[in-house]
C-alpha cells in the first residue's frame, strides 16, 4: 500500500472514524473505487433522459466536470497539482485524450445498441488492465485473480441476456449494431490505458487528472454543440449537467483515489460492479425484466468479486503477521 503524503492529502476526505472492516477498504483504495463505479452505473438513465448526440453529450459531460472538478480543487487548495511537469505532462495528456475518446465511442456505441449492451461490452476493459498492468508496470496477477476476472466475465454475458435474445433485425440494423460492438472494444482498450497511465500517475492527486480530462474535452468537442445546435433550455441540461458534475467529477474522483492504492488485478475484478449495476438500472427505469440467467450472471459476477477479495484479504493478513 502507498503510503507517500501526497496520496494521504489526496484521499484524506475519505477517511473519518469507523469500523475496522470498512476502515480497511478504504486504506486500500476499494471503497471510494467501488463508490464510483457505483455511481458510473446509473449513467444510461442520464444519457437516456438527455436526448442529446454521443458528441454533445460528451462536451457537456466535460464542461459540467470541469467546473465540477475546478471548484473542488480550489477548495482543497490543491491548484498547485494541475501544473503539467516533463515527467508526467505528456502522460496526462495521453490519458485525457484516451478518456475523452472513450466517452465519445461509449455514447456513440448506446445510441447503436443499448446502454445495458453497450455498458457490457465496454467490460472487456479488465482484459485490457489485466494485459496492460503485467507488459508495461510488470505487475503479475495470481492465479486467483485471473480466475475471478475470467468468471466476472461469463457472468457478466450471462447478465447481458443475449443468450435468452435473438431479436430480428434488417441488415442496416445489424451493421448498425456491428459498428456500436467495433466503437465498445476500441473505447475498452482506450479506458483500460488510462487505468494503467493513472497507477503510472498515483503522485497527482485524485481529482488533478479528471480536471485534465474534463478540461481537454471542453476545449476539444466545444464546436459541436455549436454546429448543430444547443439542446433545449430545461430538463435536459439538468441531464446533461449531472452527466458532468455526477458522472465525471463524484466518480472520477473516487475512483482515481481507489486506483492510487489498487493493483491492476483488484481493479480489473472491481470493474464489474460498474455492468451489473447498469443491467439492474435498465430493469428498474427501461422494465428491461431480468431472466433467470441475467440473475445468474448478476449473482456469478458478485461471486468472483467476493472470492477475489477473501483471497486478497487472507494475503494481506498473512503477510502483516509475517
Amino acid at each position: 500500500m502507498h503510503t507517500d503524503q501526497s496520496l494521504r492529502s489526496a484521499d484524506a476526505a475519505f477517511v473519518t472514524p469507523e469500523a475496522p472492516a470498512t476502515r480497511g477498504l478504504k486504506s486500500s483504495g476499494a471503497l471510494p473505487f467501488l463508490l464510483g463505479a457505483g455511481l458510473l452505473g446509473t449513467i444510461g438513465v442520464f444519457v437516456h433522459m438527455a436526448h442529446a448526440s454521443a458528441l454533445t453529450a460528451t462536451w457537456f459531460r466535460c464542461a459540467f466536470g470541469l467546473a465540477g472538478l475546478t471548484v473542488w480543487i480550489l477548495v482543497r487548495g490543491q491548484g498547485r497539482a494541475l501544473r503539467l511537469t516533463r515527467s508526467t505532462g505528456h502522460l496526462v495528456l495521453l490519458a485525457s485524450l484516451l478518456m475523452v475518446l472513450g466517452w465519445a465511442l461509449f455514447f456513440a456505441a448506446i445510441e447503436r445498441t443499448s446502454t445495458s449492451m453497450a455498458v457490457v461490452l465496454f467490460h472487456m476493459q479488465p482484459m485490457w488492465v489485466l494485459v496492460l498492468g503485467a507488459l508495461w508496470l510488470h505487475e503479475r496477477s495470481s492465479r486467483q485473480r485471473l480466475v475471478s476476472v475470467f468468471v466476472a466475465m461469463a457472468g457478466l454475458v450471462l447478465a447481458t441476456g443475449v443468450l435468452q435474445h435473438h431479436p430480428a433485425a434488417s441488415q442496416a440494423a445489424q451493421v448498425s449494431y456491428w459498428i456500436g460492438v467495433a466503437f465498445c472494444l476500441v473505447g475498452a482498450f482506450c479506458t483500460a490505458c488510462v487505468t494503467v497511465l493513472a497507477r503510472r500517475l498515483r503522485q497527482i492527486p485524485a481529482g488533478a487528472l479528471a480536471w485534465w480530462q474534463c478540461a481537454l474535452g471542453t476545449a476539444v468537442l466545444w464546436i459541436w454543440p455549436m454546429r448543430l445546435g444547443w439542446p433545449e433550455w430545461g430538463a435536459s441540461w439538468v441531464w446533461l449537467a449531472s452527466l458532468g458534475l455526477i458522472h465525471t467529477a463524484a466518480a472520477y474522483t473516487l475512483m482515481y483515489a481507489g486506483m492510487a492504492r489498487l493493483t491492476t488485478g483488484r481493479i480489473a475484478v472491481f470493474q464489474f460492479i460498474y455492468p451489473a449495476i447498469a443491467i439492474l438500472i435498465d430493469w428498474q427505469f427501461f422494465d428491461q425484466r431480468l431472466g433467470r440467467l441475467q440473475l445468474l450472471g448478476i449473482a456469478v459476477m458478485g461471486l468472483a468479486i467476493w472470492s477475489s477479495e477473501q483471497g486478497w484479504g487472507r494475503r494481506r493478513l498473512a503477510i502483516g503477521r509475517g
